[in-house]
């Protein structure tokens, strides 16, 4: 039943238009990972990569994130990869507030179906749209905020940390703080090297 909830919901956003970045897509970029997932990552929205592939962060900053994954012991059922809009803003712009309220139902509804424990927002973007808050992110990172039984993680995206490698420790420091969660959460054993 659930894996028929799930391609219902792959096809309702498959077919949406509430946005006119509709009207510029190759494809509807919906996630990665896991279906059902201890942690939920969330980004800005696809680049030219994800759009072409029709998968989220599968660039350079995919591949970064998910060297930092590997590393810290995280297998792709642990998670599920998804964005705050699903289709790409042109010139990889950032989503206006607009687009990212006409997205925010299917985000909505994914998050119901997958029912995460721990969310880790990857940038100012999907920090600022999924909270509402106008706090920097250089400020808000690294710091837990808990909603509704859910643990909420800000960092700086990996585009950034490509940017600028001095920022690097941060996204380390706040992946390994995800990691210590999930464990203190019971929803991930702990690597074998902690016990």
């Amino acid at each position: 039943m659930r894996n028929e909830n799930w391609q219902n919901f792959v096809d309702t956003c498959r077919a949406c238009e509430a946005c006119e970045l509709a009207e510029s897509r190759q494809h509807v970029v919906i996630w990665r990972g896991g279906i059902r997932a201890p942690l939920m990552i969330l980004g800005e929205g696809p680049g030219a990569d994800e759009d072409r592939q029709g998968i989220p962060f599968v660039g350079r900053s995919g591949k970064l994130l998910d060297q930092l994954l590997t590393s810290f012991g995280f297998s792709p059922e642990d998670y599920h990869i998804c964005n705050i809009v699903k289709c790409r803003p042109p010139d990889n712009r950032v989503p206006t507030r607009e687009e990212a309220a006409a997205c925010r139902p299917l985000l909505t509804e994914q998050m119901r179906l997958v029912r995460p424990s721990v969310y880790l927002l990857m940038g100012a973007t999907a920090y600022r749209y999924f909270t509402g808050s106008d706090l920097g992110i250089t400020k808000a990172r690294g710091q837990w905020t808990e909603s509704n039984g859910c643990y909420i993680m800000p960092t700086f995206h990996p585009a950034y940390i490509l940017r600028d490698p001095s920022k690097k420790t941060f996204l380390w420091q706040d992946i390994a703080a995800v990691r210590k969660k999930l464990e203190e959460l019971e929803l991930l054993a702990p690597l074998p090297h902690q016990l």
